[in-house]
């Protein structure tokens, strides 16, 4: 990565910019490795197929009610308290689903998928924290080059999966057990990784201090609200398309292994472009950016829709990957720009539990829409489609609402 390090600030960011990519490459690996398995161990073990997706949904869950509480661990005790935290949810949670795994429990299965939840919140505060000490002008870069992380990630998570299991449909639950065992070693790894921060503690407030806007002031200010709304679909449909896809794709007469790898080429698309993405936030702003994710998440939609090719998938979890991360990494940019340092806490907070408490319907509706809403696996990959264009318009309405109010104030 090459960025100016004549700002003294930068020299900091850049360090703990390497140490959270590094983060987001390893630990990051166990949530794509979940995603792959996570729904089709739920389909063995869930009482009625409608529930497969239900795993998913409770990480996402454990994440949207983790994120007030853990976002203000961080404003009082750090980023460092924080992030080893969500390593030991994910490491008990990992073990705790491969417990249940052994016994066939769905309901211990659902617990273990909550605490992973805490990792998975813990992660996407990542990005924050690459803006912590870095300049205005290397915060979106930042930002982009922690989630560029995920590109290693996106390698190792599926391609464990295929290496850790293996095709049989007929065979027991238990075939996912060494995917659990993977994801609870990839966790140690934080105990080594997160100490080596530095970013210093938030200043506590003292009596009389400023603590900036109220919750209510900040929910209405119109940046804030249209960033939080844009990061909430772009998450969300992602989430919603990508839950379903193993369900999909094996339902379609395709392998496990096929599954990992459109998986990969969706991760590998998540994260590929947060190489340049800061670049192209810092030349032509946030805004645009963020509307180019929505119009490519609406045609990896259209490709979707226009049949069950594997080739299909492949390009539609393509597109839906440069979708979240140009809509994602555009939405945080717009966020971080908006709040001063006594309002991060309740605003990354605030953020992080609407944004994560839509993913959680949206992989709820996944399996639901995929395995209980259409006559066959084709049929409901077409309405798990469908489903994204009254979110897209919401979207893309709040953003034309937002460019227009900035146009109206420079004239």
């Amino acid at each position: 990565m090459t960025v100016t390090t004549a700002h003294p600030q930068n020299r900091t960011a850049l360090r703990n910019v390497a140490i959270l990519v590094a983060a987001q490459a390893i630990l990051g690996s166990q949530i794509t490795m979940i995603f792959v398995v996570g729904g089709l161990a739920g389909q063995q073990l869930a009482p009625i197929a409608c529930f497969a997706t239900l795993p998913i949904s409770m990480i996402v869950f454990g994440s949207m009610t983790t994120a007030p509480w853990l976002s203000h661990m961080m404003q009082r005790f750090g980023r460092r308290a924080g992030f080893m935290t969500g390593a030991a949810g994910g490491l008990i949670g990992a073990g705790l689903s491969a417990y249940a795994i052994t016994i066939e429990n769905f309901a211990l299965f659902l617990l273990g998928s909550y605490l992973t939840g805490i990792y998975m919140s813990a992660q996407g505060f990542f990005r924050f924290a690459a803006a912590d000490t870095a300049s205005d002008d290397f915060r979106p870069k930042a930002i982009s080059y922690v989630l560029a992380g995920g590109l290693v990630s996106a390698i190792i998570g599926p391609q464990l999966v295929s290496y850790l299991t293996f095709d049989n449909p007929d065979a027991t639950v238990a075939r996912f057990l060494p995917v659990y065992f993977g994801a609870m070693a990839l966790n140690l790894v934080g105990i080594v990784l997160f100490p080596l921060l530095r970013i210093p503690r938030p200043p506590r407030p003292v009596a009389g201090s400023d603590l900036g806007r109220s919750t209510g002031q900040l929910l209405r200010t119109p940046q804030i609200a249209v960033a939080i709304i844009c990061a909430m679909v772009a998450y969300a449909l992602m989430n919603l398309v990508m839950t379903s896809t193993p369900l999909a794709v094996v339902g379609c007469g395709y392998t496990v292994s096929d599954a990992s790898n459109i998986v990969t080429g969706h991760v590998l698309a998540m994260f590929a472009p947060s190489f340049f993405t800061g670049h192209l936030i810092a030349r032509f702003g946030a805004p645009r950016i963020v509307g180019t994710g929505l119009v490519l998440l609406g045609i990896a939609g259209i490709v979707a829709l226009s049949g069950i090719a594997l080739g299909n998938f492949y390009v539609a979890l393509i597109l839906l990957g440069l979708g979240w991360n140009f809509g994602f990494i555009g939405a945080t940019t717009m966020l971080a720009a908006s709040h001063s340092p006594a309002e991060r806490g309740r605003v990354q907070g605030l953020n992080d539990m609407i944004v994560f408490g839509m993913v959680t319907l949206a992989s709820l509706a996944s399996g639901g829409l995929l395995n209980c809403a259409g006559g066959s696996a084709a049929q409901g990959w077409s309405y798990v489609n469908i489903a994204m264009v009254p979110f897209l318009l919401l979207a893309g309405a709040a953003l034309v609402w937002l460019s227009r109010g900035q146009a109206r104030q420079t004239v």
